[in-house]
């Protein structure tokens, strides 16, 4: 008849050691409070959207919807991070069975956590270059904000009889455009590559188990 082995208690700094991993529970609170701030933020964009319905063109209605996306896409990388970290690097939140467990969550690791983080952040990225876009051409030929050609217009439009608070000029230019495209399309190459990696830690894994067994 077989005894239980019985594991061996970790020495005073080896628990020391492990239990470091408590030093991240307050960063994990603090995204949390993160997140409340971000769910204030969508309150105030959707009520400027709905009190300003009337009056807004297409185009302003497509840059506050794509305000609201882009919250709505940043809280969910705030809970991949919070749930999938907490969960990877703190303790086991124990929710086999839950009904509510996110299917994701059934398989995380250190590995599939950046895969999922890198491609929330194309996402994001992408709803800001569409934004870009967008917003530069409603600017359509404004001249660029800070310039001499910026302060004449600016005078000239308040001579006229124009608002004040109309705009006559941009914070966008051709190199900030294409620059922010740039980043976009290494951001998508740097998600690749973290994802081929991955693959080939994986198969390198199953390649060794096939060769043990």
């Amino acid at each position: 008849m077989s005894t239980p082995s019985t594991a061996t208690p970790p020495g005073p700094l080896s628990a020391l050691i492990f239990s470091s991993r408590w030093l991240q529970l307050p960063l994990y609170l603090g995204l949390i409070a993160a997140q409340g701030v971000y769910v204030v933020l969508f309150v105030k964009e959707l009520w400027h959207l709905i009190h300003g319905a009337a009056s807004f063109g297409e185009q302003a209605i497509m840059l506050i919807v794509l305000g609201l996306i882009d919250v709505v896409m940043i809280s969910n990388l705030l809970v991949m991070v919070i749930v999938g970290g907490y969960e990877t690097f703190v303790s086991r939140l124990r929710l086999e069975g839950h009904p509510d467990q996110p299917e994701w969550l059934s398989h995380v690791n250190a590995s599939v956590l950046k895969v999922k983080l890198a491609m929330a952040i194309i996402g994001i990225s992408s709803i800001h270059l569409l934004k870009t876009f967008i917003e530069a051409g409603m600017a359509g030929g404004l001249p660029t904000c800070g310039t001499v050609e910026a302060l004449q217009a600016a005078k000239l439009w308040l001579e006229l009889g124009g608002p004040a608070n109309a705009r006559t000029c941009t914070t966008y230019t051709s190199a900030g455009i294409m620059w922010q495209a740039i980043i976009h399309a290494i951001f998508i190459l740097s998600a690749i590559g973290i994802a081929w990696t991955d693959r080939l830690m994986q198969n390198g894994g199953n390649h060794r188990e096939k060769h043990a067994a």
